[in-house]
């Protein structure tokens, strides 16, 4: 690829059981489920080569107190007509997602089995080529001020920044969006969903991560230990990971 780059390629969902919650989401997503060890559950979709951009995998992995893990990150899926998003919300309801009461939108919010809340989209035109997952969004205070660092700090594009929302997709034009939705103090949604992104082969992660601090990002310790990912955080304190350089 040349010259620095990171391209997001999973959302990280911290699980109690990432067996269970894997199935779930594999069955939701109609993706593959495999495992690379103990306590890790990978989604890909089907005939997927990984990393690439028309997908943003899941990762699920198990830790002991999964309650006290809060991230403002929350997936929104999207459904092609009116009669596929009741099905869908049918069908994840039956693999035990439960209703969370949101007003009165076109879309509906649901909780998984773990309680992370993700919402099923009405059919809109932008979303027809995502995949399964339409968008990853990420509340935050200052779409603006997260569009310009995200924008750096990935090769995707973006598509729309204004004062409410920031929208990137990869360059390519396919996969889902990443979206960076304002809220009010408080309001976001609590999950335990977060972004990894990776270096192209040949990139340096430990440059991409100085990179990124140079940037406005900050490398965290929340006790990871000696692993192969790096942790850091975005200027509002959202957690990611770097990973190794696939």
């Amino acid at each position: 690829m040349g010259g620095m780059a990171l391209r997001p390629v999973q959302v990280n969902i911290k699980a109690g059981d990432d067996s269970a919650l894997g199935r779930f989401w594999a069955d939701a997503l109609g993706w593959d489920m495999d495992s690379e060890g103990p306590g890790v559950t990978n989604l890909v979709p089907a005939g997927f080569s990984w990393p690439g951009p028309a997908a943003v995998c899941v990762d699920l992995v198990r830790v002991p107190d999964p309650e006290t893990v809060d991230y403002r990150v929350h997936l929104e899926l999207a459904s092609a007509s009116d009669a596929h998003h009741a099905e869908l919300v049918a069908r994840f309801t039956r693999l035990g997602a439960t209703p969370v009461d949101n007003g009165d939108v076109p879309w509906t919010d649901l909780a998984d089995p773990e309680g992370n809340v993700f919402s099923v989209l009405e059919p809109r035109e932008v979303y027809r080529d995502t995949g399964p997952i339409a968008a990853v969004v990420v509340d935050c205070a200052d779409p603006r001020a997260m569009a310009r660092f995200w924008d750096a700090a990935i090769d995707w594009t973006t598509h729309e920044t204004t004062d409410d929302r920031a929208v990137l997709r990869s360059a390519a034009g396919v996969g889902p969006y990443l979206e960076f939705r304002r809220v009010p103090e408080g309001g976001a949604v609590s999950t335990r969903v977060h972004l990894d992104v990776m270096p192209y082969a040949g990139d340096d992660q430990a440059a991409e991560v100085a990179r990124l601090e140079a940037l406005g990002a900050t490398s965290v310790d929340i006790g990871q230990g000696d692993v192969s990912w790096k942790v850091l955080t975005d200027p509002e304190g959202n957690e990611f990971c770097v990973l190794r350089a696939g």
